[in-house]
C-alpha cells in the first residue's frame, strides 16, 4: 500500500458535521491526492464509517481506509469487522486497529482473530493505536512466535508537548522498522 503523507481523520464525519459536509470533505481531500482516510466503530456512532463508505464507493479502489475496533475479544472482532465493512459499504478494510489496550483479553487470541481476517480477505493489514511500547513488543513477539500476522503500523498521538513516544515506542518501531511504520496523529496544541 502507497498511502499518502497526509491521511484524512474521521472522528468528526457523524459528529461535528453531517452526511453531506463530510462526504465534501473526503471528495475534496481525495480530489487533492489525499489517499488515507481513517475512522473508527465508535466515531460519530458508526456515521463516519458510513460517510466515508458513501463517499469513497466511485474510487474505493485508489482509496486506503482504515478503522479501529475497540475490544479484543474474538466475539465482538467478527462482529466489529461484519458491522464496518457493512457501514464502509465495501468487501475488505485496508488497515484494521486494535483502538485501545485490552488487559482483559489475551493478545494472542486478539492477533489469532485479525489472523484470521486478512487470511479470509477482509482485512488487509493490521495495526495498533494508542499502545504502549511493552505491548506492541509484547504483540511483535506473539506473532512472530505464533506465526500469526503482524501489525504493521502504530499510531500514536505526537505534537510539541506530547513527546512521550520518543522515550520508548519510537526506539521500538526503529528496531523493527522492516515490519512497522509509525503514524503519528499531529494534534493541535490548544
Amino acid at each position: 500500500m502507497k498511502v499518502s503523507e497526509i491521511g484524512l481523520g474521521g472522528n468528526n464525519f457523524g459528529m461535528r458535521l453531517d452526511e453531506a459536509q463530510s462526504i465534501t470533505v473526503i471528495q475534496h481531500a481525495l480530489d487533492l491526492g489525499i489517499n488515507f482516510i481513517d475512522s473508527a466503530e465508535m466515531y460519530g456512532q458508526g456515521h463516519s464509517e458510513e460517510f466515508i463508505g458513501k463517499a469513497v464507493k466511485s474510487k474505493r479502489s485508489n482509496t486506503i481506509i482504515a478503522t479501529k475496533f475497540s475490544n479484543f475479544s474474538r466475539h465482538h472482532i467478527l462482529a466489529a469487522v461484519e458491522m464496518s465493512l457493512k457501514r464502509l459499504d465495501t468487501e475488505y478494510i485496508d488497515l484494521y486497529y486494535v483502538h485501545f489496550p485490552d488487559i482483559n483479553t489475551p493478545i494472542e487470541e486478539t492477533l489469532r482473530t485479525l489472523d484470521n481476517l486478512v487470511k479470509s480477505g477482509k482485512v488487509r493489514y493490521i495495526a495498533c493505536s494508542n499502545f504502549a511500547s511493552w505491548q506492541l513488543c509484547e504483540a511483535l513477539w506473539t506473532s512472530r512466535v505464533s506465526n500469526l500476522e503482524s501489525f504493521v503500523v502504530v499510531q500514536s498521538p505526537y505534537n510539541l508537548l506530547e513527546r512521550s513516544i520518543e522515550t520508548e515506542l519510537v526506539p521500538c518501531c526503529e528496531r523493527y522498522v522492516s515490519m512497522l511504520f509509525l503514524i503519528l496523529r499531529l494534534l493541535a496544541v490548544s
